[in-house]
């Protein structure tokens, strides 16, 4: 089986440096193509799509498929680099104490 989509949803957003709108998302499975030429979708178990943020008052949830890339450089890599990134570094401006 080859793997042809990653799949990820976006859970939150994020200003960067800059004040642009920034996504991180999570991989939560992928696409495979059989030798048949038949699709099976792999999810991890221990996702739970009711922990994703809800859009609109809507009952559903919104999973992106990426093409894969090579190991260690995933579609949505930059999301994921920045994920651990330091909330906006101006709040501490506004504390008073």
């Amino acid at each position: 089986m080859a793997k042809i989509y990653d799949l990820a949803v976006k859970t939150r957003t994020y200003k960067d440096a800059q004040g642009n709108d920034k996504a991180v998302w999570k991989t939560v499975g992928s696409i495979l193509e059989t030798k048949s030429g038949g699709k099976v979708i792999l999810l991890d178990r221990t996702f739970n799509p009711a922990g994703c943020p809800a859009e609109d008052g809507r009952d559903t949830v919104m999973i992106s498929m990426f093409e894969p890339k090579e190991r260690g450089q995933d579609a949505h890599s930059e999301a994921k680099a920045n994920a651990y990134q330091k909330p906006d570094a101006g709040l501490a401006e506004d504390i008073p104490f």
